[in-house]
């Protein structure tokens, strides 16, 4: 992202509407475009921005909706940060504020062609408007971090549930929402109190818990799938792994430890530890953190894909299964998967969360007419003055009464 003096540009803060946020109402078909596929990923876009604004409505309101959204779990230091700057498209040195140990951060894409340079906008504390957006990548993290600081001064905690919501808009990021969950730790950090690795797991579990969360759990391939720390965790909240998606990280690490076809194999089918139908996803990212384009970041997250699969079938003799495994393997991979099963979880999730809407309208709606009455008959002097009268003879009739009693 290019670095700006001004970090805030002048526009309204409220939350963005379907003309202005999303992109995808300005997108124009190829002229070789099927008409279907168009209305398809029209209907995909609108369905993604209703579910986001109902979203970032419940984290305001403190509301419990049952929105289908992705949970990133793992240690602090199995590549979550890496991951979500990857599918974002650029980097916002999102592990330089350390803010994966202290408050979750959810996350909205929003694919937005017209936006050349990524807009990100963050909702306001305790309301449900967004501001206005941030251009640079430093300003960025410099609100992550003055956020949580200053919730967790006046909490007087070590780490916070409450969220912070961060929306961003950019051509070359998917419609995606993930929720980016504290990282599991061993011990406390410096100053810390002793039981944060305690507090933090807890946290994590509560947020992982509800069914209609995807979990993306992340470990990095140096780890044996029998000496996981974490994998015990998970299976606690998801047993069966029927709702999560196991991430490799780092696969590049572990590709020199491959010299045969067996070899490979039996490590990506991880037999044994995860069940037969349970596949992960094999994934590494560039190392370089450099001051680099997001152009070159892109194009270097494409690059490590290539030479990730070139290894496995040219670096190791007789190559891998590519049918069974090659659709499991990259970043590209996981990415494309992601968006599809969240965007099929959102279809699924529409009959029940305009059942549910209604009846909170419903509530309302006779809340609302409950209290006009009050303040009808407030209004009704004729009404007010015998209230009156009769609340003055109770109490006079309990004064009197107690009189009697004394004497």
């Amino acid at each position: 992202m290019a670095t700006t003096t001004n970090a805030f540009l002048s526009t309204p803060t409220k939350t963005p509407s379907d003309k202005s946020a999303s992109g995808m109402s300005r997108k124009h078909p190829h002229p070789n475009s099927n008409p279907a596929d168009s209305s398809s990923s029209s209907a995909r876009s609108s369905r993604f921005e209703a579910y986001n604004r109902l979203q970032a409505a419940a984290v305001a309101f403190g509301e419990k909706l049952p929105i289908p959204e992705i949970v990133a779990l793992g240690g602090q230091s199995d590549g979550k940060s890496s991951l979500l700057e990857a599918l974002l498209g650029f980097r916002f040195n999102v592990r330089e504020v350390e803010m994966g140990t202290r408050r979750p951060l959810i996350l909205q894409m929003v694919h937005d062609p017209s936006a050349l340079e990524p807009r990100c906008r963050f909702q306001e504390e305790d309301s449900e408007e967004y501001g206005s957006p941030v251009v640079s990548a430093s300003a960025i993290a410099d609100i992550l971090r003055s956020r949580t600081e200053a919730l967790l001064k006046k909490t007087k905690t070590a780490v916070s549930p409450k969220p912070i919501v961060m929306r961003a808009e950019y051509a070359h990021c998917p419609n995606l929402t993930i929720i980016d969950t504290p990282g599991f730790v061993l011990k406390a950090k410096k100053g810390e109190p002793e039981n944060t690795p305690e507090e933090i797991l807890a946290m994590v579990k509560s947020l992982a818990s509800p069914p209609h969360r995807i979990l993306v759990f992340l470990q990095q391939s140096s780890v044996e799938w029998c000496s996981s720390l974490w994998l015990d965790a998970i299976r606690e909240i998801d047993p069966t792994f029927r709702r999560t998606v196991i991430v490799v990280s780092k696969f590049d690490n572990r590709l020199k430890e491959f010299s045969d076809r067996w070899e490979v194999d039996r490590y990506l089918s991880a037999s044994g530890y995860l069940g037969d139908n349970t596949r992960p996803f094999f994934v590494a990212l560039p190392k370089d953190r450099s001051n680099i384009s997001n152009e070159e970041f892109r194009r270097q997250i494409s690059q490590v894909d290539s030479e990730v699969l070139r290894h496995l079938s040219e670096g190791v003799k007789g190559g891998f299964d590519e049918e069974k495994f090659r659709p499991h393997i990259g970043f590209g991979r996981l990415r494309d998967y992601l968006e599809s099963e969240l965007q099929k979880r959102y279809k699924e999730a529409v009959p029940a969360t305009l059942a549910l809407l209604e009846q909170r309208c419903s509530e309302v709606t006779d809340e609302l007419d409950r209290m006009d009455s009050k303040i009808q008959a407030t209004s009704d002097v004729a009404h007010l003055r015998k209230s009156a009268m009769l609340y003055a003879a109770s109490i006079s009739n309990h004064v009197v009464g107690n009189h009697s009693e004394l004497f």
